[in-house]
């Protein structure tokens, strides 16, 4: 049976392979896990702008009260909020719904433990085995009386997140003009309110969710009409977050989009600056654009590189102390201040940087060449066995040996689908596109689905 939790919580179409149903098993087996030692253990709920949000948080809480848990429910909030939120008002666990990026038929059930961590695979696992236990023994523990657990709102949240966002610097952001696309999604109230808090002008775009227009043509997975609005009001900046606002993305002033390696840099550049880029290092993936790695390099920073994904990025920040790291798709995380990526603390680093500078955006983003990256998707019939077949190997180390130290070439098989993903990068686009299609052909005609 295939594993119930992604690398991103349990995620599905709502009502479809994310039934309330077992919303409601995986709040109880939640509570189980989490209340071992105790007979009322806390949990903090907070979801994204989805239609199906309410049906989903509300089953999942009635799971946890069923078995005696006590739930807070925050409402619409940002993911980093509960992260932030759980740690620091001592919950026994929060919970995120929210499916992140993915269009709005979708959602997730993510938690988080008392400390602002997702949970680790073990725990992941134990919760999945009771889920499973539980619904064999047709529900195991069932409070009675003063057992039962409750369900609370707590409404004054959003702010405290806000003021601990507005905190996170010192900087006067006036006389910046920002416009802020927030998906339709969890920053939609919060974002231009933090922001104009800080004495930016704000425009905010794609800030009226209706439930079904989360992500739609908007936020970080389509900077398309942010790029539009910066150059229309002339502004200096454009934000933008995803959905549950854990990503961050940028536009400068000229309309050319800025990804999470180069606000990374110049987040690494300013802590270097003052003494806080903890060894000097930056965590990054293995999809970090070379031009990351070597601008850090040029000035005086090493990285350190992990697979796709920000649990494995926090992973290495925390196994070796680092407090700087994220992905090119805008998860960025600062661990001297929060436990996840963080699009709104992010924006307000970004901010910040171009304040204190007083540059405008294009001439910061230029401290980093954009080597060029092609990405080719591969339909294969398995996605094992490759590693070991000659005539790939002998393709990639021909691409390699072709390229030299001036660019790299990446192949590896998809999470989540039957794909291999052949990436090439380096500073000639037409060579790439050449290597990379030599490479894909030669995987497609080994492992392709007709073979």
């Amino acid at each position: 049976m295939a594993r119930l939790f992604g690398t991103d919580g349990v995620r599905g179409v709502a009502n479809d392979s994310l039934t309330p149903e077992l919303a409601y098993h995986l709040g109880r087996a939640a509570a189980c896990i989490f209340g071992q030692d105790k007979e009322h253990p806390t949990f903090l709920i907070g979801r994204d702008t989805r239609r199906s949000g309410t049906m989903l948080a509300d089953i999942l809480a009635a799971g946890i009260a069923s078995a005696g848990g006590d739930c807070y429910m925050a409402g619409v909030i940002p993911t980093p909020a509960i992260a932030y939120l759980t740690r620091i008002h001592h919950m026994d666990a929060g919970v995120m719904i929210s499916a992140s990026h993915n269009p709005f038929e979708y959602n997730g059930i993510k938690f988080f433990d008392g400390y602002g961590y997702k949970l680790p695979d073990e725990m992941e696992d134990k919760i999945e085995e009771y889920m499973m236990k539980d619904e064999r023994a047709g529900l195991q523990s069932r409070p009675t009386g003063a057992g039962i657990g409750t369900i609370s709102e707590w409404n004054d949240l959003q702010k405290e997140y806000a003021d601990f966002i507005v905190k996170s610097t010192q900087v006067d952001l006036t006389g910046l003009k920002v416009v802020h696309d927030s998906a339709n999604g969890s920053a939609s109230f919060i974002g231009p309110d933090v922001f104009r808090r800080l004495g930016a002008e704000v425009i905010a775009i794609h800030n009226e969710p209706n439930g079904v227009n989360i992500n739609d043509n908007c936020g970080s997975t389509h900077l398309e009409s942010l790029k539009q609005a910066v150059l229309e009001y002339g502004a200096d900046v454009g934000i933008a977050n995803d959905g549950d606002a854990d990503r961050c993305l940028a536009v400068d002033e000229k309309g050319n989009d800025m990804d999470g390696d180069q606000i990374m840099l110049l987040c690494a550049l300013k802590l270097k600056e003052e003494g806080r880029l903890k060894q000097n290092t930056v965590v990054g993936t293995v999809m970090s654009n070379i031009g990351f790695h070597k601008a850090l390099k040029q000035f005086g920073c090493q990285s350190e590189v992990t697979a796709v994904g920000d649990r494995y990025v926090l992973e290495k920040m925390r196994k070796d102390g680092y407090c700087l790291g994220g992905e090119q798709s805008g998860h960025i995380i600062f661990l001297d201040y929060n436990t996840t990526g963080d699009g709104l603390l992010t924006a307000v680093q970004l901010l910040s940087i171009m304040k204190q500078r007083g540059k405008p955006l294009s001439e910061l983003a230029a401290l980093m060449t954009r080597y060029p990256q092609i990405l080719k998707n591969v339909r294969v019939q398995t996605k094992s066995g490759w590693e070991d077949n000659t005539l790939i190997m002998a393709a990639i180390a021909a691409g390699e040996a072709e390229l030299g130290d001036e660019g790299r070439i990446l192949v590896r098989p998809s999470g989540t689908e039957p794909l291999i993903r052949v990436m090439a990068e380096g500073p000639d686009l037409e060579q790439l596109q050449r290597i990379v299609d030599d490479i894909a052909a030669i995987v497609e005609h080994e492992m392709g689905p007709s073979k």
